[in-house]
């Protein structure tokens, strides 16, 4: 029986460590809140309390990651506010630790955001240009899991994450003023990052860079007008005062590699 370690067991990584279970692995998840400990026994998976730091040392790293040959990192950057968090200092300081251990193979969860809103279309041989902080420590923390030679590593760039408890549409029902109406949507749902993650693993594709969007572009206005007529949300007034800018991103080189087919277009 493979072994998996997934680092961060939340809204994505919960269900995912449930199908891998099933799929017939051990799994070791981690997460940052203690009260979550039981709730992750209960499941099958062996818990451990993570939480990175960019200089402190961790003891339970080493047990979180022994005997593991693959490892998933799926922590968000957290960099809003004044939180003071440096994501790249994290992964450096976590590096060592996948050196020293039984990880060949490393899956690291990232962004659409290491790319410019440009009005262009993004394929992975787009050069990054993020504009955001997340954006542009993710980047680098891609970088540095690339470039180690100790494992291999595959780096999924999601869109924004929607589920049946997650949608932007929500966020804006209501909202006036909103910009870019015209840009095109860039989203992804939690069943297709699963099913991704799962061929990934199954077809032993490492040592690449996949953009994981779903082949879905409508205009922000059409979608998530329809989408807030379809939950009875009250709809979004979008600004249609100023040029919309926004990039569609492309998952071609996913869907061909892979033999994909999205099942959830939104």
């Amino acid at each position: 029986m493979k072994q998996i370690s997934i680092l961060g067991c939340g809204w994505l990584g919960m269900p995912l460590a449930k199908q891998l279970l099933q799929n017939g692995y051990s799994v070791k998840g981690s997460t940052t809140t203690e009260s979550k400990l039981e709730l992750l026994q209960k499941e099958g998976i062996s818990p451990f309390l993570i939480s990175l730091k960019a200089k402190e040392t961790q003891l339970e790293i080493g047990a979180f990651l022994e005997n593991s040959e693959i490892l998933i990192i799926n922590i968000p950057p957290k960099l809003r506010g004044n939180s003071g968090e440096n994501f790249v200092e994290k992964i450096e300081n976590f590096i060592p630790f996948i050196e020293k251990s039984s990880v060949k193979k490393v899956l690291f969860v990232s962004s659409t955001s290491v790319y410019a809103d440009e009005n262009q279309v993004i394929t992975e041989e787009t050069h990054p240009k993020p504009e955001t902080e997340s954006g542009k420590q993710l980047l680098i923390s891609e970088n540095l899991l690339l470039k180690n030679k100790n494992f291999q590593t595959t780096i999924l760039r999601f869109g924004g994450l929607i589920g049946k408890d997650r949608h932007p549409v929500k966020f804006l029902s209501g909202k006036n003023n909103i910009e870019n109406p015209e840009a095109p949507i860039n989203l992804i749902h939690q069943e297709d990052c699963i099913k991704i993650i799962e061929k990934v693993i199954k077809k032993g594709i490492w040592n690449v860079v996949f953009n994981a969007v779903a082949p879905f572009h409508p205009s922000r206005k059409e979608y998530y007008t329809n989408k807030a007529k379809e939950l009875n949300l009250p709809l979004p007034q979008f600004n249609e005062n100023q040029i919309s800018i926004g990039k569609r991103v492309i998952s071609d080189k996913l869907i061909q590699v892979l033999k994909y087919d999205f099942k959830n277009l939104g």
